[in-house]
C-alpha cells in the first residue's frame, strides 16, 4: 500500500524532519528533508530534495522568536499540506531515552506515552520536546500511526559490567544505570560500514559521533560493547554546551558554595558548559576554529584532548582497535579536528593521509596504517523511517 512516512527529530533548538514514500510498504524513497533551526531565537524553515534542490528556505519574521516547538510543528504541517504531502501513513519520532523498558521501536499509545513521560528527568534537554512533538502530531493527525525510535536501544547489547554505576545497589533497581545514546546514528554507521568494509565491520571499531552532542561507541561485529554517554546525555566527551565527564564533587560544590538548586545546576550542565562555557564565544565548532581568541583555541584543544582520551578508554574496553569512524556534524565536516584527534591517537597505530582527509564518505588512512579510519556521514532519519515503516498496517 502506497504511503508517505514523516520522521521527526525534535531537539532543544531545532526540529529536523524528512519525508519518505513507500510504494509497496517495504521500500523507501526519500522525497525531502529539512529542519526548523534557531527555535526561540530566529527560526526558519529549510528543506531540500535528495538531489540538493531547495524546496523552501524561509524565516518566520519578527514574531518567530516567540513561536514554540509546537507552533512551528503546526506550521510545518501546514506547509506540507500546501505541497500536497499531508496524507501520511505513519510518523516516526526519535526519542532520546527509552530507559530499561523500551529496547526496540514501538507503536505509540497512551501507555507508552505515560512511561516515556516518566523518563523526562533523565533527558531534560530533549525528551520533553520529543514528547511534545508526539502530542502535537496526535492533535493534527489523530488517525496516523506514530512510532517511537529510541537512541538508547542500540546499546542493549552492552555487558552488565559496562552498564553498572558504582552506586548502592538499591539505585540500580530504580533504573540508575548506564544507557548510552546516539543509538540511531551508531546503528546506521554499523550497517553502512558492513557494506563498504565487511572485514572491518566484523572487528573492533570505535565510532565517534562528534556534534553539538557527542559520544563514542565501542563496537564488536557491529554491536555496542561500550559507550561514553551513561545514565544521561551529559557524560563522556566535551560537547557544545555540556561538560561531559565531570567529577560529581563539582556538582555538590556548586550546590553548597553557590547555593544552587537542581534546576540551576541543570541549566549550567546542559546549556552553559562545554565549548560555549570554556570559550565564552560559541558552541559552534566552525566559529571556534575560525576564531583567534585564546579561549576559543582552549575550547578546541580540550575537545580534541577529551575525544582522544576516550578513544583510548574505548580501545581498552574492546581489548584493542581495528578501525575508527568519524561521523555527525563535526566528525563529518571538520578535517582539522579529525587530523588532531588522529595525531593524538598515533600510538594506537593510526597513520593519517592528510590529502584524503576531505569532505564526504572516505577512508583517510593509507594501507600502511594499522588502524583503518573512515569518515561516514550518518543518517538517523533513514533509520527512523525504516523502523517506522515496519509498523504501518
Amino acid at each position: 500500500m502506497a504511503s508517505d512516512i514523516l520522521t521527526l527529530n525534535a531537539g532543544s533548538s531545532s526540529l529536523k524532519f524528512s519525508l519518505w514514500h513507500s510504494a509497496t510498504g517495504t521500500d523507501l524513497r526519500e522525497l525531502l528533508r529539512g529542519e526548523v533551526e534557531k527555535i526561540g531565537i530566529a527560526p526558519y524553515l529549510s528543506a531540500r530534495e535528495p538531489g540538493g534542490g531547495v524546496v523552501i528556505d524561509s524565516g518566520f519574521g519578527e514574531a518567530g522568536a516567540k513561536l514554540t516547538h509546537e507552533d512551528l510543528l503546526r506550521k510545518l504541517f501546514a506547509w506540507l499540506a500546501q505541497q500536497g504531502r499531508d496524507k501520511l501513513g505513519a510518523i516516526g519520532h526519535r526519542i532520546v531515552h527509552g530507559g530499561g523498558a523500551f529496547t526496540a521501536p514501538i507503536r505509540i499509545d497512551d501507555r507508552v506515552m505515560e512511561k516515556l513521560s516518566k523518563l523526562e528527568p533523565l533527558a531534560p534537554l530533549h525528551q520533553p520536546h520529543n514528547l511534545a512533538g508526539i502530542r502535537t502530531c496526535a492533535a493534527l493527525q489523530p488517525h496516523v500511526t506514530q512510532v517511537a525510535c529510541f537512541d538508547t536501544a542500540f546499546h542493549q547489547t552492552m555487558a552488565p559490567v559496562s552498564r553498572q554505576l558504582g552506586l548502592p545497589r538499591a539505585y540500580d533497581a530504580e533504573g540508575m544505570r548506564r544507557y548510552g545514546f546516539h543509538g540511531l546514528s551508531f546503528e546506521f554507521i554499523a550497517r553502512r560500514l558492513r557494506a563498504i568494509d565487511p572485514a572491518l565491520a566484523s572487528g573492533r571499531v570505535i565510532v565517534a559521533h562528534l556534534g553539538n552532542g557527542a559520544s563514542l561507541c565501542a563496537m564488536r561485529d557491529g554491536r555496542s560493547m561500550d559507550t561514553t554517554m551513561g545514565f544521561t546525555a551529559l557524560d563522556g566527551l566535551l560537547m557544545g554546551t555540556r561538560p561531559g565527564t565531570l567529577d560529581p564533587g563539582a556538582v555538590t560544590y556548586l550546590m553548597r558554595a553557590h547555593d544552587m538548586s537542581a534546576t540551576e545546576i541543570e541549566d549550567v550542565l546542559y546549556h552553559r558548559s562545554g565549548l560555549l562555557g570554556i570559550s565564552g564565544i560559541s558552541s559552534d565548532m566552525r566559529t571556534l576554529l575560525a576564531s583567534q581568541e585564546p579561549h576559543a583555541r582552549e575550547a578546541v584543544d580540550l575537545f580534541v584532548f577529551r575525544a582522544a582520551r576516550e578513544i583510548g578508554a574505548m580501545a581498552a574496553s574492546l581489548g584493542g582497535i581495528d578501525g575508527l569512524v568519524f561521523t555527525a556534524g563535526i566528525g563529518e565536516h571538520a578535517p582539522e579536528i579529525r587530523s588532531r584527534v588522529c595525531a593524538r591517537c598515533a600510538w594506537l597505530g593510526i597513520i593519517l593521509d592528510e590529502r584524503a582527509n576531505g569532505v564526504g564518505e572516505m577512508r583517510i588512512t593509507p594501507e600502511a596504517s594499522r588502524i583503518r579510519v573512515y569518515v561516514i556521514p550518518t543518517d538517523e532519519e533513514r533509520m527512523i523511517a525504516e523502523h517506522t515503516i515496519k509498523h504501518v498496517a
